[in-house]
């Protein structure tokens, strides 16, 4: 059986003579097979080089990413190590106010507050796993940096509560004589009355004084009774608050009224000779969660002068 045949007529341009040639059709089979696969072999060819050269322009992105990254991470490290020796300073300085507030100061141990913690899993390469190490480090310094500060807040605030405290208590605690004079009978139990004439208690300091001398006020508070009472006379009483009340008797003049705030050192009347007295002077009572108590051990010492 004869085979297919192809003819190919070549028709030259000018006045040269025709070719003709014969090829078969499994010829031409095999040549656009093979000129397919050299198609695919070249496509095949193309695509790795541009695979290749994508993936060498990602690398080299990442390459630029992560040191730009590393150099962040740096001026990061940077700023945290700064932040270390401020919250460091406040610590020293927390101390000292927890000192001043009667508070006893934290243990070194505590204001650590567990800085430390698991290091990161490393990557496969090795740029990568001190990125990845660097970072960690940089938020676990962060996290120990939030404890301290959180237990510096709650600390300060403490602080800030008991010196508040602790200052009220001083300005309502009586400190300093009521009036410029002389101690002429002391705080007793027990004493023989210069006017009755039997033993009574006498719970507080008689300061005797010009008539008409002012008397101050030996601390912070308000004015509960401001008028006569029996033996006392002209009578000023002021509640302090925390348990203490000061009273001031025999005054010739009142100069304050109830429901006053009054200051330490404010004049708050005159010295006089109302109620049962012998002469002008003063007689001056602190009391105590309702008890009567020596004044004396309230004046702080350069104040007492007699």
């Amino acid at each position: 059986m004869q085979k297919s045949r192809w003819t190919i007529i070549v028709v030259p341009e000018g006045s040269s003579a025709s070719r003709a040639f014969e090829i078969s059709k499994t010829a031409v089979a095999l040549i656009g097979t093979f000129a397919l696969a050299a198609a695919v072999v070249a496509l095949l060819l193309g695509y790795g080089t541009v695979a290749r050269s994508l993936d060498m322009a990602r690398a080299k992105a990442i390459a630029f990413e992560n040191a730009r990254l590393a150099q962040e991470l740096g001026q990061i490290q940077v700023r945290v190590n700064a932040l270390s020796d401020s919250v460091q300073s406040l610590e020293k300085r927390d101390t000292q106010f927890r000192l001043l507030a009667n508070l006893e100061p934290i243990d070194p141990q505590v204001h650590a507050a567990g800085i430390g913690g698991p290091r990161p899993v490393a990557d496969s390469t090795e740029h990568a796993s001190v990125l990845l190490e660097n970072a960690g480090q940089v938020k676990i310094d962060l996290n120990a940096m939030i404890r301290r500060a959180n237990l510096l807040t709650r600390s300060f605030r403490e602080a800030a509560e008991s010196l508040s405290v602790h200052a009220d208590r001083l300005a309502a605690t009586p400190s300093i004589m009521p009036t410029q004079g002389w101690l002429t009978s002391a705080f007793a139990r027990l004493r023989e009355h210069p006017i009755l004439h039997e033993a009574r208690p006498h719970e507080g300091l008689d300061i005797t004084a010009p008539m008409g001398s002012p008397i101050e006020a030996t601390a912070n508070g308000t004015v509960v009774f401001a008028g006569w009472e029996t033996g006392y006379g002209n009578l000023v009483v002021i509640e302090h608050g925390f348990g203490i009340v000061t009273k001031f008797a025999h005054a010739s003049k009142l100069m304050v009224h109830v429901g006053d705030k009054v200051r330490r050192g404010q004049a708050i009347a005159l010295v006089g000779n109302t109620g049962l007295s012998t002469g002008p002077h003063l007689h001056y009572e602190v009391h105590v969660n309702g008890r009567a108590v020596d004044p004396v051990k309230f004046v702080l010492p350069n104040v007492v002068t007699d």
